[in-house]
């Protein structure tokens, strides 16, 4: 009888201790059922250009998960769904897979970006919505293009065949800019060429220049990212803006180009938009003027 009370009295603690623990929340890159993690390709990129990765393999990876975070907080604030507007995952994805991923997924990409629509419905792959690429159809790939408030994409129909292609932001070095997009010839084609940056980063930039990372462009946009406005190829929230000298840089030979969207695009001299082609930089919203040297980086000369 004391034995039974004893091992009540262990198993009463026991319990209380556990009761008595902090609760670790269920992180969702446990859940079998959470959506494909789309991965950086950043990371990836170095062993990816020997080892061609099957579509299935892309699943879970841990190191993409802050990547993750960051897509849904900015789907919340487009959708208002919390990433589960389903058209809205589906353009992110398509972005995400004609931008950076089509080598890994052994889709045949043109020198022009296209790729055929049915080729992407046929990827083992989910949305951030959770739903799987295979269920969506032709009209859910239209939808998303026709929503997609940036007009990231071009469809092109070729002998009834329906094609697609991300309009710039690629990392993909099988698309070659001649093909996919226009070139400007004369400085009078522009009105405004300017880059929307950070702060944060204009002592880097007026080091070494504008610098096109791991993009195969530097990105610059036709206007201001005025209130009410959707500008392409420049983020809402910058604080800093970078306007190129259009006539200086293309007398000098920088070839630009303007993209379906209306993105103004170059690889710069060697991947690089040095300081010198520079015309002016001011703050955002407020428009005062920032100085900085001009002859500061001078690699042309």
């Amino acid at each position: 009888m004391l034995q039974s009370s004893t091992n009540r009295s262990i198993l009463i603690s026991s319990y209380s201790l556990f009761l008595s623990l902090p609760r670790v929340p269920s992180s969702p890159l446990l859940s079998t059922s959470h959506p494909l993690l789309l991965m950086d390709h950043h990371h990836h990129h170095s062993s990816s250009s020997n080892n061609k990765t099957n579509a299935s393999s892309f699943s879970s990876f841990p190191h993409s998960s802050s990547r993750v975070r960051d897509d849904r907080e900015r789907s919340k604030g487009r959708s208002g769904g919390g990433g589960k507007d389903k058209i809205d995952a589906l353009g992110r994805l398509l972005t995400r897979i004609l931008r950076h991923m089509a080598t890994e997924l052994n889709l045949n990409m043109r020198s022009d970006g296209y790729v055929k629509v049915q080729d992407l419905l046929k990827l083992n792959m989910k949305t951030f919505a959770n739903v799987p690429l295979r269920s969506h159809t032709v009209d859910d790939i239209k939808e998303a293009v026709r929503k997609d408030n940036k007009q990231r994409f071009s469809l092109l129909d070729e002998n009834g065949e329906l094609h697609i292609r991300a309009n710039q932001g690629h990392t993909l070095m099988t698309v070659e800019s001649e093909s996919l997009l226009k070139p400007i010839l004369l400085p009078e084609e522009v009105q405004v060429c300017v880059h929307g940056t950070y702060r944060t980063n204009l002592e880097s930039i007026l080091e070494s220049g504008l610098r096109r990372m791991r993009r195969l462009h530097v990105h610059f946009s036709c206007g201001l990212p005025t209130d009410g406005e959707v500008i392409s190829g420049m983020r809402r929230n910058i604080n800093v803006l970078i306007f190129l000298d259009v006539r200086k840089a293309l007398e000098e030979g920088m070839k630009l180009y303007i993209s379906d969207n209306k993105v103004i695009l170059t690889e710069g001299f060697d991947g690089v938009v040095p300081v010198k082609y520079f015309e002016k930089i001011e703050s955002w919203p407020d428009r005062g003027q920032i100085p900085f040297y001009r002859g500061q980086i001078d690699d042309r000369s």
